[in-house]
């Protein structure tokens, strides 16, 4: 910190020891000011004067209420004016008390708003020149008179001006602390958007393969003495199915590494283009699986590509947990104008046969999640006859500007 900087913050810190500084000043520059006859015989004559009792008296009051100017600016303006006047009137040669009035007077305007600075600096300049003028020893014309005038204006003028610049300093601290404060909250928001994309993705892929790890194990062990061979099979779709939840969760979990790990994963996230691998894995599972695609290869951004491949995904998992390996899945992804429906249908034929499992879980809605953060639409619930429908509209081009609403029932029973 520079010496300035240092003796400027000591002043602050104690404001009624600087402003008893500045009235000794003051004082001092009165005094010295009295010692003067301005009415020489050549002009204005240095020579040494004794200034009247009163008016001494007057330079006193006036600088001792400058002490209290922060606390009662206009009280003090009030006090100094007055003794001001007297002096004005009563003076001869005049005493420069009218200082103390000029140095209150730019108290008020620095510390009040500009109206009450205008009200209180044309009283003070028309009050004081006005006895001046009228009452004093001195001419109207005189030089001291006009000087009067010219010092209040002045002080006036500045107090306003010191205002105004701290006014102007102030609200650009504001804005700073303001802008400081928005980039913390959007760095928090992202944050917590990255938080939540990844808690998604570890949820979408450790629910799908555990659900498959759940069926193939169940069927491995049902079938371990009699078929051996079946319950092999079975075992290794598990080995296969824990192997790709493994490179999957690392793939995810890798994202949170730092940009110049050289481990950090460089494989692409998951889209359309996998669907058929990925229908395979619940196929392998024994669910039955029926795909429609008619999207024309349509070339879709990452955010709306890996959306549709976790919607799936996750519809498909929660049919083979809700619905059982009896039921028939139907998957059709359509492109119609300028969006891509999703749409995933069960017949719910094994729902019977699969053991309730309590509600609580986060599949529909992190489905809902996805949907709403590329502006799309998700409608999901009961289909009439048995069965649920899973029915997602996703916008090919993402529009910042238009903000869809989604909707999303909730299964029950859904645990994923």
């Amino acid at each position: 910190m520079a010496p300035l900087d240092r003796v400027r913050d000591r002043l602050t810190a104690h404001p009624l020891a600087l402003d008893a500084g500045i009235a000794a000043a003051v004082l001092v520059c009165m005094v010295a000011g009295s010692l003067v006859d301005p009415r020489g015989e050549h002009g204005v004559n240095w020579a040494l004067r004794r200034p009247e009792l009163l008016s001494l008296v007057l330079m006193a009051l006036g600088a001792a209420a400058l002490v209290l100017r922060r606390r009662a600016p206009r009280t003090v303006l009030a006090v100094t004016g007055t003794v001001s006047l007297v002096e004005c009137v009563t003076g001869d040669p005049r005493a420069p008390v009218a200082m103390s009035a000029v140095v209150a007077l730019f108290t008020v305007a620095a510390a009040t708003d500009r109206p009450t600075t205008w009200r209180l600096g044309l009283s003070t300049m028309t009050v004081l020149t006005g006895a001046a003028m009228l009452g004093g020893p001195e001419p109207w014309y005189a030089q001291e008179n006009l000087a009067i005038f010219a010092w209040t204006g002045m002080a006036a003028a500045g107090g306003d001006a010191v205002r105004s610049r701290r006014a102007f300093v102030r609200a650009i601290r504001e804005r700073a602390e303001r802008a400081e404060r928005t980039r913390e909250e959007e760095a928090r928001r992202r944050v917590v958007e990255e938080r939540l994309r990844i808690a998604r993705d570890l949820h979408d892929v450790v629910a799908h393969h555990i659900a498959l790890v759940n069926v193939q194990a169940g069927v491995a062990a049902h079938v371990m003495d009699k078929r051996p061979d079946q319950a092999k099979e079975a075992l290794a779709h598990v080995r296969e199915a824990g192997r790709s939840a493994l490179n999957e969760l690392r793939a995810t979990v890798g994202l949170l590494r730092q940009s110049d790990d050289p481990e950090a994963p460089t494989e692409p996230a998951p889209g359309l283009d996998r669907l058929d691998d990925l229908v395979g894995t619940f196929r392998s599972a024994g669910l039955h699986v029926e795909v429609a695609r008619a999207d024309g290869g349509t070339a879709l951004p990452a955010a709306v590509d890996l959306a549709a491949f976790r919607i799936v995904q996750e519809a498909l998992t929660n049919v083979q947990k809700h619905a059982g390996g009896r039921a028939r899945a139907e998957v059709s992804v359509v492109r119609v104008g300028p969006n891509l429906e999703v749409t995933v249908l069960d017949d719910g034929a094994g729902a019977d046969d699969v053991p309730h499992v309590g509600g609580g879980g986060h599949g529909l809605l992190g489905m809902r999640e996805r949907v709403t953060a590329v502006r799309g639409t998700l409608t999901t619930g009961p289909r009439y006859g048995g069965g649920f429908r899973v029915h997602a509209i996703l916008p090919v081009k993402t529009d910042t500007s238009t903000r869809r609403t989604s909707t999303c029932t909730r299964a029950p029973g859904d645990a994923a």
